[in-house]
């Protein structure tokens, strides 16, 4: 793989720890800011909200520019809302910096996967997408416990700094690696192509899939700190470890599902999908049971993460030379299931359902996601859009992905 897809992995890793380390910071984020834990999850929504809007705006915006000079543009911002973050004590201020941090995150992905496609063989698109997503389980291992160790040690602006600071070193790897120039003349994509790939209904199932999946694994997620301490009953010291566990399952899972995402999506979308129910199910009933719970968390990560390949691959395949606005869709239906998962599982604490009730909705999400990917495999494929001339593949890359 070129150098330049670990870059932009290691960039992945930088703002994915952002993106995840709200979940290990509900209690001190509530605490300090004076609302409630669904109220503080609100904010993981909100990124989410930033996310799903930001992906297919800036994919279109950015469509014409050097890609270096956008991934900069993003990184920059990105850091700037994570030290005004840091500087308010006000809710309001920060749920705005988390929209608008979220909203040019998606914008760098957008960019990243088109620029990671174009870098590889089209037998190789779901395997180097493996590999930048790859920096979002990193953060999940190392960036997400950290980021709960410094916010339980230092208050959790610390962990907005840090965050700031690591933007700034893949500002440095971005500059190193990637060049500057502009889409050469003629091969510039073309948005009626980018706009006519989305009649295709098997990729709206594929975002279908993409949306309900990542429900089901962000409703256990966003609680889990909370679901650690109070129904399990472990101690705040060891929500970190058990956060890095789930990191461990994921990367574990999204290299395994890597291997075998361009081969065989279907399968392995729906090995994923039915070991994310039954380990949901698993949650349900055994939430009280503090070692049960840890192993469950570790499956977790592995199987939600082992899809994640498999759904951009099925994405890149469908929108053949023209896939910069499908993956950017792409992205959006990840934060629709960012968004929905914190709101669904936050009605059910707020309800008095309790935490096992947080499986029982990931079960159900889940078997929801395998019905569209059961269903896809019996919709007739349709012929991905193609450019007529070889030269037109250079901007939009061989093929894209992503988060």
């Amino acid at each position: 793989m070129p150098i330049a897809v670990y870059v932009l992995g290691l960039s992945i890793f930088a703002q994915g720890t952002s993106e995840l380390m709200l979940a290990g910071l509900l209690p001190e984020l509530a605490a300090d800011l004076h609302v409630s834990i669904p109220r503080a999850g609100l904010l993981i929504s909100a990124f989410a909200v930033g996310m799903l809007v930001g992906a297919p705006v800036l994919a279109v915006v950015t469509l014409t520019w050097s890609r270096r000079t956008a991934l900069l543009l993003f990184l920059a911002l990105f850091a700037a809302t994570h030290v005004v973050g840091a500087l308010t004590s006000s809710y309001a201020v920060l749920l705005a910096t988390r929209i608008v941090g979220a909203f040019v995150y998606a914008g760098f992905w957008s960019v990243a996967a088109v620029t990671v496609v174009a870098l590889v063989p089209a037998t190789s698109r779901g395997r180097a997408m493996s590999i930048v997503t790859g920096g979002l389980t990193i953060a999940t291992i190392v960036g997400l416990p950290l980021g709960t160790v410094l916010g339980q040690r230092l208050g959790w602006q610390s962990a907005f700094w840090t965050v700031a600071g690591l933007c700034v070193l893949a500002m440095v790897g971005v500059l190193a690696t990637l060049p500057g120039r502009r889409p050469a003349p003629g091969s510039t994509p073309r948005l009626a192509d980018e706009i006519r790939v989305l009649r295709n209904a098997r990729l709206w199932l594929a975002f279908g899939t993409t949306a309900l999946v990542t429900a089901t694994i962000l409703v256990v997620f966003s609680y889990l700190a909370p679901l650690l301490t109070d129904a399990a009953g472990l101690p705040a010291a060891a929500v970190p470890a058990v956060l890095a566990l789930y990191g461990v399952g994921s990367f574990i899972g999204i290299t395994i599902g890597g291997r075998f995402a361009d081969a065989t999506p279907f399968r392995t979308l729906f090995i994923s999908i039915v070991g994310l129910i039954a380990l949901s199910a698993a949650l349900a009933v055994t939430t009280t049971l503090p070692v049960v719970v840890v192993v469950v968390t570790g499956l977790l990560g592995g199987f939600g993460f082992a899809a994640n390949p498999a759904l951009n691959a099925r994405v890149f395949s469908l929108a053949g030379s023209a896939p910069t606005l499908a993956t950017a869709t792409n992205f959006s239906a990840f934060n629709v299931g960012i968004t929905a998962g914190p709101w669904l599982g936050g009605l059910a604490i707020d309800a008095g359902a309790g935490y096992p009730a947080l499986g029982w909705i990931a079960a159900a999400t889940g078997a929801a996601a395998l019905a569209t990917v059961v269903f896809a495999a019996h919709v007739p494929e349709r012929p991905a859009v193609s450019s007529p001339d070889p030269a037109d593949r250079g901007a939009s890359g061989r093929s894209p992905g992503a988060g």
